[in-house]
C-alpha cells in the first residue's frame, strides 16, 4: 500500500507536468501549424522525457494524451479522434509503440540507475563502516595492553603491535620481516620453534606455554603466549600470537617455589616436618620431612593412628594418651616420644600442635615433628663428656672455675674446686670464707691478680698459691687464668683452672734432695772411680782414644802418649791373636757394645800388663754416632794368678796320676786275681769245649755253652785291662754326664780282691734313680777307689768285730748327688779331724799324705765337697757331694 501511495506520488507531478506540457505543445505546433509527424515528434519527446521522472503509469497516461491531441487536433478530421488518413496511423502506431517502449526503457533504466545509485549508497556505507570496524580493531590491535604478532609458518613477524614492540624495546618496524626467535634466550629458541610448528600441524587449535623474552636493553621478561594458526585470505598459514606480561606472576611463582623449597630444605636441615590434622574429618596433611622422618612413602596417607603404629612400643600409651586428650579438650599439645623404624633405629621426636579454625570453621591442629635424635645423642654425649671432664678433673686435681672481679664470687666453679677447697657443693661460699682458707702470705698476691685484672694490667696470669684445709693440712694450688671482657669492654670476670700440685711440689723437694744425693754419690763415685785401679776411657768416631782418667797417668798404670790411637796400636797381641782382633774391629764398625775385651800391653814402666775393657757406644740426640765410653782394669794380676793356678792345677793332676799309678800298684794283687779269675776260667771252659768235642758224638749244645762262657769271662777280663788302662792313662779331663752308682760298680769290681783279701765285707746301698752330674769317670773313681783303699786299711787291725765297708749314694735336701764310704775301723781322732784333708797329712807310717789332699781337690774341681762326718760309731766315714748336671735339671 505505501509503495502504491509512494507511486502515485510520483506520477502525479509527473502527470501534471507532462499535461501540462503536452498542451504547450499542442498549442505551439497548432500555432505553427506544425506536421503531424513533427508534432508527434515533439509529444514523443515530452513523454519521454518526463518518463524520465519515473512512472510508467504516468508516462502511459501522457502517451495516450499525446495520442488523443494527435489524432484529435493534427490527424484528418481536425478535432476528431478518428484518422482517416491511413498515413497517420503507421505514425500513431510507431509514436505509440516508441513511447510505450521508450517508456519502459527509460523506466528501466531510470529503475536499474536507481538500484546501482542505492548499491553505490550502500556499497560507500559498507566501506565506511569497514574503514570505521579497522579502525576500531586496529585502536584495539595497538592499544591492548598484549603482545600480538602475526607470523608466517617461518616465524617471521608478519605484523606486530605497538604496544608489543613497545614492551620488548622495539619499534614495530624493528621487527616487523625479522624471524621471531632473535627476542627469545638461545635455550628456548628450540622450545620456541617446536611450539609453533605444533600450532601449524593442527590448525585452529589454540596452545599456550610460557617462556622467556628478551628485551632490547637485554632484559628479561616472563611472557604466557597463546597462539594459534589460522589461514590466510590466500590459503596462506599464518600463527596469531597473543602474550601476557607473566613477569611478575613468574616471579611471584618463583618466589613462592623458592620459598616452598627453603621451607623443604629448611624443615630437612632442621629436621623439622609439619603436618595439619582435621579434627572434624580425621584428613591429615604431612610434609615432605614428617614422611622422612617416619620413613614412609610420601604416597601413604597420613593419619594419627599412623604414629601410633611407628610410636616405640614403650611410648604408645602416653602418645595415645596426648592424641585423646586433644580430641577431648580441644587444646594444643606438645610432647616427646620414640619411634621404633623398621630397620630397628630409635629416633626422638618432639612434637608441637596448636588448635585452628579452617575458613569452614572445622577445627584443625597443626603443628611441627622435629627429629631430636641427634640432640639427644648430643646431649648425652655432653652428659658424657661432662662426666669424662670431671672425672678428667677428678683424676688432675685440675678444678675450672670463672670469678667475678667485681662482685667477688665464683661465677662458676666445678666440683673439683670444692674438693680443692674443702668447700661442701651445696652450700653458698662467701668471700671470707674463700680468704679464710688462703694462707695469710698468699693471699696479697691474690688480691694483686684481681686488681691487675680489673684495670687490665695484664692478661693472662699464673700464680701459686696454698690452700688450708679446716683438717690442718695444706695443699699446694698452681693456678692459670686469663681476662675476659664484657660487651663495653671492661673487664668482667676472670676465667682458669686450678691444679693441686701438692704432690709435684713433694716430688719436686724429693727430686731436689735426690739430686744433691745424686750429686754426692757422683762425687763419691767419681773419687772411688780416680782411686780405684780401673780407669774410664773415651773414645771418637775414629775408635782412637780421647779421654782417660786422669789418675792412669799418675799412678802410672798406662804408658804415655796413648791419646789419639786406636786401641789396636796400644794392645802388643795383635800379631798374636789376630781373630780376636778381628772381631773386636768388626763389633766396633757395627757400633755394638762389647764387654771384657783382655789385651796385652805396657805399662810406663815398659812391663808388659793384661787389661780387661768393655764398652758401648754413645750417640748425640740426633742419632750420630760419637765415640765409645767404657772402663778398663788392670787384670795382669789375674792373669798371673790363673796363669799358677793352671799350673798348680797341672801340678796336681800330675799327683793324681802318680797317685793313681801307685793305687794300681796296691792293686796289682787284685787286679792280677781279677785277670787271672777269667782267664783260668777260660782254660776251664776250653779243655771243657774240647771234651765235648772230642767225644764219639760231640755234644755241640755243651760246646756251644763252653764257648758262650769263654767269651764272657774274656769280656771281662778285657773290661779289668780296660779300667786299669783307663786309671793309669795320663790323659785330659773328660767332663760327661755320668751315673754315680756305675762309677761306683766300677770301683767295686777293681777292689774285690782287696775286700776278699782283707775279711772285709761290702755292703752297697746305693738308690736306684739319681739325677745324673758332669763329671770326668776316671778321677771319680780314683776318689772312690782311695776312700775304700783307706777303709781297707783302717780296718786291718780289727778283731773284735766283723769288718764291714758300706757305701752308700743318695740325693740331699738341696737335689745333690751324695756319695759316702764308711768303714768300722780305728777311725780318726778328733785332734786329726781337722786336719785329715790337709796335703801332707796322715796317720799311716808309710804315707805320703797326698791321697785325701787329691781326693778333695778333684771333688772341688767338680762343683762339690769332700767331708769327714763325726759319728758316734766305730770307724769313720767319708762323703763327698757332687752337684747335678744342668741337663738333668730341665
Amino acid at each position: 500500500m505505501s509503495i502504491q501511495i509512494s507511486s502515485l506520488k510520483r506520477s502525479a507531478p509527473q502527470l501534471t507536468f507532462g499535461g501540462i506540457t503536452l498542451a504547450a505543445v499542442t498549442l505551439s505546433c497548432v500555432y505553427l501549424n506544425a506536421h503531424f509527424a513533427a508534432t508527434a515528434f515533439a509529444y514523443l519527446l515530452v513523454v519521454l522525457l518526463f518518463s524520465l521522472m519515473g512512472s510508467f503509469i504516468a508516462s502511459s497516461a501522457l502517451c495516450i494524451m499525446a495520442i488523443a491531441a494527435l489524432a484529435y487536433y493534427f490527424a484528418p478530421p481536425a478535432f476528431s479522434l478518428q484518422i482517416d488518413d491511413s498515413r497517420d496511423l503507421p505514425v500513431v502506431v510507431a509514436f505509440f509503440l516508441v513511447s510505450i517502449v521508450g517508456t519502459y526503457l527509460i523506466g528501466k533504466l531510470r529503475q536499474e540507475r536507481e538500484a546501482a545509485r542505492v548499491a553505490a549508497v550502500k556499497l560507500q556505507r559498507s566501506a565506511a563502516d569497514l574503514e570505521d570496524r579497522e579502525k576500531r580493531w586496529r585502536a584495539i590491535f595497538e592499544h591492548n595492553p598484549a603482545m600480538y604478532f602475526m607470523l608466517d609458518k617461518a616465524g617471521t613477524v608478519l605484523n606486530v603491535n605497538t604496544f608489543g614492540a613497545t614492551q620488548l624495546g622495539y619499534a614495530p618496524a624493528d621487527l616487523i620481516g625479522h624471524s621471531v626467535l632473535g627476542i627469545f634466550l638461545e635455550e628456548d629458541r628450540a622450545f620456541v620453534h617446536n611450539c609453533i610448528r605444533a600450532c601449524l600441524e593442527d590448525i585452529g587449535q589454540s596452545r599456550t606455554w610460557d617462556v622467556q623474552k628478551v628485551r632490547k636493553d637485554g632484559s628479561v621478561l616472563w611472557v604466557r603466549e597463546n597462539a594459534k594458526a589460522m589461514l590466510w585470505a590466500d590459503d596462506r598459514p599464518i600463527v596469531l600470537i597473543a602474550c601476557e606480561d607473566v613477569t611478575e606472576r613468574k616471579r611471584t611463582e618463583l618466589a613462592l617455589q623458592r620459598s616452598e623449597a627453603h621451607l623443604a630444605q629448611a624443615q630437612e636441615l632442621s629436621h623439622t616436618g609439619s603436618f595439619s590434622w582435621n579434627a572434624t574429618t580425621g584428613e591429615a596433611f604431612w610434609s615432605k620431612e614428617t614422611f622422612r622422618i617416619f620413613q614412609l612413602d610420601p604416597q601413604t596417607i597420613p593419619s594419627p593412628q599412623l604414629v601410633v603404629d611407628r610410636t616405640h612400643p614403650d611410648d604408645r600409651a602416653s602418645v595415645k594418651e596426648v592424641i585423646d586428650g586433644a580430641m577431648r579438650d580441644l587444646s594444643g599439645f606438645e610432647h616427646e616420644y620414640r619411634l621404633l623404624l623398621p630397620d630397628g633405629s630409635v629416633k626422638h621426636i618432639r612434637a608441637k600442635a596448636r588448635l585452628t579454625r579452617s575458613a569452614s570453621g572445622e577445627i584443625e591442629f597443626v603443628g611441627a615433628a622435629t627429629d631430636i635424635t641427634a640432640a639427644r645423642r648430643a646431649e648425652q654425649q655432653l652428659r658424657r663428656s661432662e662426666a669424662y671432664l670431671a672425672e678428667a678433673q677428678h683424676l688432675t686435681h685440675t678444678g675450672s672455675w670463672s670469678w667475678d672481679v667485681h662482685g667477688l664470687d665464683f661465677v662458676y666453679r666445678s666440683a673439683e674446686v670444692d674438693r680443692l677447697f674443702g668447700f661442701d657443693p651445696q652450700e653458698p661460699v662467701s668471700i671470707e670464707t674463700i680468704r679464710s682458707r688462703i694462707h695469710p702470705e698468699d693471699l696479697p698476691r691474690l688480691q694483686e691478680v684481681q686488681r691487675q685484672a680489673r684495670e687490665k694490667e695484664q692478661e693472662r696470669f699464673e700464680y701459686d698459691f696454698r690452700i688450708l684445709l679446716p683438717d690442718g693440712r695444706t695443699r699446694r694450688i698452681h693456678s692459670v687464668a686469663h681476662v675476659v671482657a664484657a660487651s663495653d669492654g671492661k673487664v668482667s670476670e676472670l676465667i682458669g683452672t686450678h691444679m693441686d700440685v701438692t704432690d709435684q711440689h713433694a716430688a719436686r723437694e724429693r727430686l731436689e734432695n735426690t739430686l744433691v744425693a745424686l750429686r754426692e754419690s757422683e762425687q763419691r763415685f767419681r773419687d772411688y772411680a780416680e782411686t780405684a785401679s780401673d780407669w774410664l776411657w773415651e773414645t771418637g768416631p775414629d775408635h782412637r782414644v780421647t779421654r782417660l782418667s786422669e789418675h792412669t797417668s799418675t799412678a802410672g798404670i798406662l804408658a804415655t802418649g796413648l791419646m789419639d790411637l786406636p786401641r789396636w796400636e796400644i794392645a802388643c797381641d795383635v800379631e798374636e791373636e789376630p781373630e780376636k782382633w778381628r772381631q773386636h774391629r768388626a763389633t766396633l764398625q757395627a757400633r755394638q757394645p762389647f764387654r771384657d775385651l783382655v789385651y796385652r800391653t805396657v805399662n810406663r814402666m815398659g812391663s808388659p800388663i793384661y787389661v780387661r775393657t768393655s764398652g758401648k757406644p754413645f750417640f748425640d740426640g740426633n742419632g750420630n754416632f760419637l765415640g765409645y765410653r767404657g772402663v778398663s782394669t788392670d787384670i795382669t794380676a789375674i792373669i798371673r794368678a790363673d796363669q799358677t793356678e793352671q799350673d798348680l792345677r797341672k801340678a796336681q793332676a800330675e799327683l793324681a796320676h802318680v797317685t793313681r799309678v801307685t793305687t794300681l800298684g796296691e792293686l796289682t794283687t787284685s787286679i792280677a786275681h781279677e785277670i787271672n779269675q777269667p782267664l783260668a776260667a777260660i782254660l776251664t771252659n776250653a779243655d771243657a769245649c774240647l771234651g765235648w768235642m772230642a767225644r764219639e758224638t760231640p755234644d755241640l749244645a755243651e760246646a756251644r755253652a763252653s764257648v758262650e762262657w769263654i767269651i764272657e769271662d774274656a769280656i771281662r777280663a778285657s773290661e779289668v785291662i780296660r779300667s786299669v788302662r783307663a786309671l793309669a792313662k795320663k790323659g785330659e779331663i773328660e767332663m760327661v754326664p755320668l751315673d754315680i752308682n756305675d762309677v761306683v760298680r766300677d770301683v767295686v769290681a777293681l777292689v774285690t780282691r782287696e775286700l776278699v783279701s782283707h775279711r772285709v765285707t761290702l755292703r752297697t746301698e746305693l738308690t736306684a734313680v739319681l739325677p745324673r752330674i758332669l763329671g770326668d769317670r776316671i778321677q771319680l773313681q780314683q776318689v772312690i777307689i782311695n776312700l775304700v783303699m783307706n777303709g781297707i786299711e783302717a780296718m786291718d787291725a780289727i778283731t773284735d768285730r766283723p769288718r764291714e765297708l758300706l757305701i752308700q749314694s743318695s740325693k740331699d735336701d738341696l737335689g745333690r748327688v751324695q756319695l759316702a764310704v764308711a768303714d768300722c775301723g780305728v777311725g780318726i781322732a778328733e785332734k786329726d779331724a781337722d786336719h785329715v784333708l790337709d796335703p801332707f797329712f796322715t796317720t799311716k807310717s808309710s804315707g805320703l799324705g797326698m791321697g785325701l789332699s787329691i781326693c778333695r781337690s778333684i771333688v772341688e774341681a767338680h762343683g762339690g765337697r769332700l767331708s769327714l762326718l763325726h759319728k758316734d760309731e766305730p770307724g769313720a766315714t767319708f762323703q763327698f757331694f757332687l752337684p747335678v748336671h744342668k741337663e738333668a735339671l730341665q
